[in-house]
């Protein structure tokens, strides 16, 4: 990944740690509750952990799909396309911009957004649109390409805080809102803007794991091509 990429990824990952601890905040003043645990028949059940194990078999799924197709976007493309997703490719990115959208996995959309977006992709316009990738004609940035696919395959699998609402909430508290907005926010929608910010942050992490692990066979196989491999 570019060094611009990971500027890019760092500062988005330390402007969520900022919001987590105004929403943590916030939260504290408005309930004490914690994350809700079920028992029954001499068993304790984490909904936390539940979660999180799956999330750990999804990113599993997601990188043995991402291996099958090379780590090529236009293989990976395929794919997307063959479970429901329409693929979209328009000359620049900034036209995406008006709505506060950028290129890659652009999730449903409803009034004047879907309307743009419709005409824009389709020439003709809708009042509500499906997910679907948006992409720039060219080369697609591979790294890039793999955190927008993480987020497409978590939508298709409902996990939470990756739907249309939640997201843009997301955005537009990063980038948006001021402080007294999010400490205005009802309680529902603070945890749904907690989801996000995990989802967000998950999908980042897994961009770089994967990231270092691709590079670290590159360097082998390169390493065994110029120096023989010793069998």
């Amino acid at each position: 990944m570019g060094l611009f990429k990971n500027i890019i990824y760092f500062i988005l990952s330390v402007q969520e740690k900022i919001l987590t601890a105004k929403l943590n905040k916030t939260l504290g003043a408005k309930t004490n509750s914690r994350r809700k645990r079920v028992y029954g028949n001499g068993y304790l059940l984490s909904l936390d952990s539940l979660a999180d194990g799956e999330r750990t078999r999804m990113e599993e799924e997601i990188a043995l799909i991402l291996k099958s197709s090379n780590y090529d976007p236009s293989e990976a493309l395929e794919y997307i396309k063959k479970h429901d997703t329409k693929v979209y490719y328009i000359e620049n990115a900034r036209y995406l911009h008006s709505i506060g959208e950028n290129e890659g996995f652009i999730y449903p959309q409803t009034g004047a957004r879907a309307i743009y977006l419709s005409l824009l992709t389709e020439k003709k316009a809708k009042l509500k649109t499906d997910g679907m990738f948006v992409l720039t004609k060219g080369e697609i940035n591979k790294y890039y390409f793999i955190y927008h696919f993480y987020n497409w395959y978590a939508f298709k699998h409902n996990v939470s805080g990756i739907d249309s609402d939640s997201v843009n909430m997301l955005n537009k508290c990063l980038y948006n809102a001021t402080e007294e907005e999010i400490s205005s926010l009802q309680l529902e929608d603070i945890y749904k803007l907690k989801d996000a910010i995990k989802q967000d942050k998950s999908a980042i992490e897994f961009v770089f794991k994967l990231c270092q692990n691709i590079e670290g066979a590159q360097k082998a196989f390169e390493k065994m091509q110029n120096d023989g491999a010793q069998l």
